[in-house]
């Protein structure tokens, strides 16, 4: 009985914080494209801009995010999934399903690298302290490449296929779901290579990942039993859980706001609250379209911006915009 008025407060202060609302739909931008998946969302704050992976139209969306409108779509993009934005180099740095791995031009736009890896160049994450961007790629690999030179400096060899990952700044330490092992992979990045192993149990299908550097954790979203789990950087302990809907695919930390942001593809954006260092609490679930499960967020105007696949009756994708209140 405790227990089942425990369930009904917790549902009465999800939909009390709906009503108040965390966030607030303030645009939606019209894009062109096939019906399909979207991928990964970077954010160019040097030209406001939003960069899009626009895998069911196989380009590299351009979007122009004073006016509101779509500028440029980078065609023969094939299968383009992961996406990042370097800003100090001024290029942007995108994978490809067929393993292309493309470097791009801040500014023209025009491809000035490319690199080859066997297949499937996926998640990308660039670290501006070591000027080193990270590539998910098969079999079961994370090249660490040079962004001045493009050179590949390493290939490190996982338990198996990436997902997301983070990159600590204090230490030469990244963490990296793997969802088919179902553990987190820690990766010393003096000597690339996995060091240690973290086993997920609460749950399994880890995708995106979260670093709270300070409090030495990570949130991990997951697929199987949907929840986001809290987990220690130094034990790799798993500390907690908490239920999100499925199919999570990106998540983002607000540390100043206290606020987990969780874009799920079963057509949800799960606002959390990072309660205390080892607990998360949903707190708001807004209705997305299905299969939005992208997104990118800017903590310094506390902007989310959510890539939403083409639907019924529209001429693309759109972009919708979110502000927090």
């Amino acid at each position: 009985m405790k227990l089942f008025f425990l369930t009904i407060a917790t549902a009465l202060a999800l939909s009390a914080s709906s009503l108040a609302g965390e966030l607030e739909l303030v645009q939606t931008i019209e894009l062109k494209g096939k019906t399909g998946v979207l991928d990964h969302v970077a954010i160019d704050g040097k030209r406001d801009r939003l960069l899009l992976a626009n895998k069911a139209n196989n380009t590299l969306d351009v979007i122009d995010l004073k006016s509101g409108a779509l500028v440029k779509q980078k065609t023969s993009q094939t299968g383009i999934q992961g996406i990042a934005y370097a800003a100090d180099l001024d290029k942007i740095f995108v994978g490809l399903g067929s393993g292309l791995f493309n470097v791009f031009d801040g500014d023209s736009y025009k491809i000035v690298k490319t690199l080859r890896f066997k297949d499937d160049a996926d998640n990308v994450r660039y670290v501006p302290s070591t000027h080193v961007v990270y590539v998910a790629h098969a079999e079961k690999m994370l090249a660490a490449v040079d962004a001045s030179t493009f050179d590949v400096r390493a290939d490190i060899q996982l338990p198996d296929t990436a997902e997301g990952f983070e990159k600590e700044k204090a230490r030469p330490r990244l963490y990296v779901n793997i969802p088919g092992a179902n553990l987190v992979a820690l990766i010393d990045t003096d000597k690339n290579e996995v060091v240690k192993t973290y086993p997920t149990t609460m749950a399994s299908g880890g995708h995106p990942l979260v670093l709270d550097e300070a409090n030495h954790r990570i949130y991990v979203g997951c697929h199987n039993k949907p929840k986001v789990l809290v987990m220690d950087t130094e034990s790799g302990k798993e500390i907690s859980a908490a239920d999100i809907a499925g199919g999570v695919d990106d998540m983002w930390m607000d540390s100043g706001r206290k606020r987990l942001f969780a874009s799920c593809g079963d057509g949800k954006l799960i606002v959390l609250k990072l309660v205390d260092a080892d607990h998360v609490e949903p707190i708001e679930s807004i209705d997305t379209p299905k299969g939005a499960r992208t997104c990118a967020y800017a903590a310094e105007t506390g902007r989310l911006y959510l890539a939403a696949p083409r639907q019924e009756g529209k001429q693309g994708p759109t972009i919708l915009v979110y502000q927090v209140k």
